[in-house]
């Protein structure tokens, strides 16, 4: 929920304000439009396991040789009609996941995954390659911890040895963005993640109460803040809704994502038909 800005009030009848409501508030973040983002798709990247046993077989090698695997992933977060949207990948019309991956056992944790976050996102071509193509990315707060106490799909927020997965929050003011041709990039708003573990599983559907500790200001595409929460809803008839943003099956986006299976158990962030 947003309310609008002096400078961006168009209304001869402008809301009453409010006594001030802002003590102990915590940082503040910038959410830029969706129109700031140009997105495409690249090479398929298949997933390195054919099934979700394969995996599992993969983690336990994984800690016999180098210990506990440690994953990153990363939450962006823009807006669309002064309402908050994560950008979500959908994989197969089955499940969501959120960019990122596991780190290499010597990685550097914040550079691993800047690394990764270019694997997945980044567009292809040697203007988006070599020194400096990190430094766009702006890694904000680690959000939540999640650890696996076992061999198995199931994760918890309390510590293991096993694995080790970590949510940041991610904020970047402009960007192109390219995602695989085997999947997509959804812009989804945080009142259908809001407890909707039916479809989202237990990691996604968090998100919106992950996020709850910041206030956002979203701006327009001069960088003019035309909302800030906490405040009033979208104006008129814009209703935020997930868009398809790049990665359908014809190859071109769409405005409204069309559906998908709901969560079962057996992905490691977001719903996913049983293997």
């Amino acid at each position: 929920m947003s309310t609008t800005t002096i400078t961006a009030i168009q209304s001869s009848f402008p809301p009453i304000a409010p006594k001030d409501f802002s003590a102990k508030q915590p940082e503040t973040i910038r959410l830029y439009p969706l129109s700031n983002y140009t997105f495409g798709t690249k090479e398929t990247q298949p997933e390195e396991d054919p099934s979700v046993l394969a995996r599992l077989k993969r983690l336990e090698e994984h800690y016999e040789k180098h210990g506990m695997r440690r994953t990153c992933e990363g939450i962006l977060v823009c807006h669309e009609h002064n309402h908050p949207h994560v950008l979500m990948l959908q994989i197969a019309n089955a499940f969501f996941k959120l960019p990122g991956d596991y780190l290499l056992h010597d990685d550097d944790e914040i550079e691993g995954f800047k690394r990764r976050l270019n694997e997945r996102l980044a567009p292809v071509g040697s203007q988006f390659s070599g020194e400096g193509v990190n430094e766009d990315w702006e890694i904000g707060d680690t959000l939540a911890q999640w650890w696996r106490p076992n061999f198995e799909t199931f994760i918890k927020d309390q510590m293991s040895l096993v694995g080790h997965d970590m949510l940041m929050c991610l904020r970047v003011a402009a960007e192109v963005l390219s995602v695989p041709k085997n999947m997509k990039l959804l812009a989804v708003p945080l009142f259908e993640l809001y407890d909707n573990n039916q479809r989202y599983g237990p990691q996604l559907s968090s998100i919106p109460h992950l996020l709850s500790r910041y206030n956002f200001e979203f701006v327009d595409e001069n960088d003019n803040v035309v909302a800030a929460t906490p405040g009033m809803g979208s104006p008129g008839d814009q209703v935020p809704k997930t868009k398809v943003l790049a990665g359908d099956n014809n190859g071109k986006a769409k405005e409204e994502d069309s559906g998908m299976a709901d969560y079962t158990e057996g992905a490691e962030t977001g719903g996913q038909q049983g293997q």
